[in-house]
């Protein structure tokens, strides 16, 4: 979608990334410890200033002790930590259950191991969890479960009613979790990120995967972490170190001394919702519907009330002929999922926002 989007000069509000100035304080930070000569290889498992500020940002935020030494792994952005925990864990013949709608590496990662995605399927417009149907899914083959929370595309949090659910499935069995927490910092009106880390039972057998690209609107520096227990950390660790091996360096630092000013993450949520929020507000004055988003920098748009077309087919109509590009919810799943849908990414300035809802309210 976005090269449809250039070949068509449309506003690209189809792939997830920002498009206005990432902090001057961090740039600036960058070039001084490139300045001071931190330009080679950084320690396998991450720089220990940026371990020890990712920690105590856990504490300050869930009020959870990880030890910066064990439990903390440097990344070169979060997909690549997704592939190297499903690494460490899926065999060929594994089973895999997954909630779709899902990120789309998730899949395709599982397969390359030889693992079998099971999928549950959520619908619109709560994409609330059957929880009959995780237990019915779990079986002698389930090795991973794979959570998104805040979800992409779904755009919902998960509430600790749902992880409750989860611990008590869980219980009984040796299934590993993998958690996707990357937006976590990007949740609205009011609403708190609830993280696996607060769940002891969950916490031990769980990597918990997290994105400086998300947090620090940085997505081309590829940088992301990993926290685990010690021994899914040494795991993990020996996956890494023949994969990636070490991640920048100098970035690594900048963002050690940047996260010592808590507002870069705290303010975070204010500023992405005023972006939604005027999103909503344009949408509401068109023949799009709106599906709440709770979570990420994402917003499903219906549009049953202008056309019959498939998802795909619309997305691409949209795109060439109206100027806007977006991605087609039925994309992120397995087998054809048609609920008249596409997803809408607001990380975005107030110009391409004002021009998207100019041509949004004209289709």
């Amino acid at each position: 979608m976005s090269a449809l989007a250039t070949q068509h000069g449309a506003v690209n509000l189809s792939q997830g990334f920002p498009n206005y100035p990432v902090s001057a304080a961090l740039i600036a930070l960058v070039d001084k410890y490139m300045e001071k000569g931190w330009n080679q290889y950084a320690p396998m498992p991450g720089c220990m200033p940026l371990r020890e500020q990712i920690a105590q940002k856990v504490s300050d935020v869930y009020a959870v002790a990880v030890h910066p030494e064990s439990e903390v792994t440097i990344t070169a952005g979060a997909t690549q930590a997704l592939f190297t925990a499903m690494a460490t864990v899926v065999q060929p013949g594994d089973e895999v259950i997954i909630f779709e709608p899902a990120y789309d590496s998730y899949r395709p990662s599982v397969e390359v191991f030889g693992g079998k995605v099971v999928p549950v399927r959520l619908l619109a417009p709560d994409f609330a969890v059957d929880w009959q149907e995780v237990r019915a899914a779990i079986t002698k083959k389930t090795k991973l479960i794979i959570v998104n929370n805040p979800g992409n595309p779904s755009t919902k949090i998960w509430t600790d009613s749902d992880w409750k659910q989860l611990q008590q499935i869980l219980q009984d069995n040796a299934v590993f979790l993998l958690s996707d927490e990357v937006y976590e910092h990007i949740v609205f009106d009011g609403q708190k990120h609830k993280s696996v880390l607060s769940y002891p039972a969950l916490r031990e057998r769980s990597w918990v995967v997290a994105s400086f690209g998300k947090l620090l609107h940085t997505t081309g520096w590829k940088l992301g972490y990993v926290i685990a227990p010690p021994l899914l950390t040494q795991e993990f660790r020996k996956v890494h170190q023949f994969n990636v091996f070490s991640v920048n360096t100098p970035m690594q630092m900048a963002i050690a001394e940047y996260l010592k000013d808590s507002s870069c993450y705290l303010d975070l949520p204010a500023f992405m919702q005023e972006k939604r929020d005027f999103l909503v507000k344009g949408l509401l004055r068109s023949r799009f519907s709106v599906v709440p988003s709770e979570g990420t920098y994402f917003l499903l748009a219906g549009y049953q009330q202008i056309s019959g077309q498939p998802e795909r087919e619309f997305a691409q109509d949209l795109t060439i002929n109206h100027g806007v590009a977006t991605v087609p919810v039925a994309a992120f799943y397995s087998t054809p999922c048609e609920q008249k849908l596409v997803r809408i990414c607001f990380a975005k300035d107030g110009d391409t926002l004002s021009r998207a809802v100019e041509l949004l309210q004209k289709v």
